[in-house]
């Protein structure tokens, strides 16, 4: 039965791991934009707004080596570099679609959830259950 446990736990940590890669702003974006064709590095920094050079590398680097994108080199002065979206990529497109589908329709929902959220907590701040202080290790021995 611990056995069993053990590799549940580490399925769900390969689900968060990949969730969390794919669920970054920019990957996102990068994974959009691609769908579009082979891109160079600046070409598909201009086409996502607000993303750093910085982040866009980090972001590039991580979708490579989980196989979403590759990367191609060309042998020019300077070299060029181009991305693309490897099939897996290309799979990625529909769900990711289908969520920012959802998102945009159901925001109207949720920015009201916020107010009526936001208004009951300030109106009714003493009915909230109070956070807990966290328990130090020397406390908790004691």
């Amino acid at each position: 039965m611990e056995r069993r446990h053990m590799s549940v736990t580490g399925g769900c940590q390969h689900v968060r791991e990949t969730l969390t890669r794919i669920g970054d702003k920019w990957s996102v974006l990068v994974i959009m934009t691609l769908g579009r064709g082979p891109m160079r590095f600046n070409e598909l920094r201009r086409s996502i707004e607000g993303v750093s050079q910085r982040m866009l590398t980090l972001t590039l680097r991580g979708l490579e080596r989980d196989g979403f994108v590759t990367r191609t080199v060309r042998p020019t002065v300077p070299p060029q570099v181009d991305y693309e979206l490897t099939s897996l990529g290309v799979s990625l497109q529909a769900p990711v679609r289908a969520l920012g589908e959802w998102a945009f329709t159901h925001q109207p929902l949720v920015e009201d959830a916020r107010r009526r959220y936001d208004g009951q907590t300030a109106r009714e701040p003493e009915q909230r259950s109070p956070v807990p202080e966290p328990i130090s290790a020397a406390a908790a021995r004691a």
